[in-house]
């Protein structure tokens, strides 16, 4: 289905991707191109990837695909909205395998060569392993790559647990309860689900992140799921590259969803990946309320 959003330039079609892993599963997606009539063979493209118990559509994800200046894609992951299959915790396995089937379809069918990719919380991470684990083929045309309030220190999802301990003791799991897309969501989780969900390995950044790609890292200081520390550490990991670049901006007033104010997110990005098209983009920290970088 193709409708006409308020950019008249732009083309947006709804896109269902059969997957290769997961029977009667099609990942559901939002393909926006700003020069529809163009051939799409060799054309760069933007990801962007949603967070826990999100989709393609909450918070700033669609504001931003419908301003980007290239073409973008956004997808719900399975169990996630749109997209059928089983919703996990803890599985990042199964978002990499998603998203990998993604780069697959876009590439394949279309010819696109991905070359930003967006990532909120979960989806940052997922990001951030795709990357590593492709760095010498896929993730090797990438030349952005934007973190919004990205987890490093996996093992502090165990603070949630223990700050709800008599509840985990009573019942035998925790739930999480959320609105997607209007629609409640209840999710439980058991000790398996953070086990694994802390057993994530994101110290392969260190050594194995690609060293030319660009990197925006973007947090609110006022974000109580993800400690705004985590974004320090990935700023020191990513800063220690030649020849990719790391920005590190602090929102003062923002939480971990920028609720309220997608606007920072969406004219942040821009501004910075217009700063890589001037060619002057240099490692360091954007204060917030300041042009440009301190």
């Amino acid at each position: 289905m193709t409708v006409t959003p308020a950019n008249a330039s732009v083309k947006t079609t709804k896109v269902a991707i059969p997957h290769p892993l997961e029977k009667d599963c099609a990942i559901a997606g939002v393909l926006e191109q700003v020069s529809p009539d163009q051939p799409t063979q060799g054309r760069k493209i933007a990801l962007i990837l949603h967070g826990a118990m999100g989709h393609k559509d909450y918070l700033f994800q669609k504001k931003l695909a419908l301003r980007l200046p290239m073409d973008s894609f956004r997808f719900d992951f399975r169990g996630n909205h749109e997209t059928p299959g089983t919703w996990s915790f803890g599985r990042f396995g199964n978002d990499i395998d998603d998203l990998e089937a993604v780069v697959e379809y876009l590439t394949k069918t279309y010819g696109y060569v991905v070359d930003t990719l967006v990532g909120h919380s979960r989806g940052s991470v997922v990001s951030m392993l795709w990357l590593c684990k492709h760095r010498d083929d896929a993730a090797k045309h990438v030349t952005r790559y934007v973190n919004v309030a990205g987890r490093y220190r996996m093992e502090k999802v165990y603070d949630e647990l223990e700050a709800n301990r008599a509840e985990f003791e009573r019942q035998g799991f925790l739930e999480r309860k959320a609105m997607v897309a209007r629609k409640p969501f209840i999710s439980r989780l058991y000790q398996q689900d953070y086990d694994e969900f802390a057993s994530i390995d994101t110290s392969i950044a260190w050594a194995h992140f690609p060293a030319h790609i660009d990197v925006l890292t973007l947090h609110g200081l006022q974000d109580a799921v993800v400690p705004p520390y985590d974004a320090f550490i990935y700023a020191r990991i990513y800063g220690a590259r030649a020849p990719g670049t790391h920005t590190l901006r602090y929102v003062e007033d923002a939480d971990h969803n920028f609720t309220g104010m997608p606007e920072e997110v969406v004219d942040t990005v821009l501004e910075w990946m217009a700063q890589q098209e001037r060619g002057e983009l240099v490692t360091g920290v954007w204060h917030t309320g300041v042009k440009g970088k301190l």
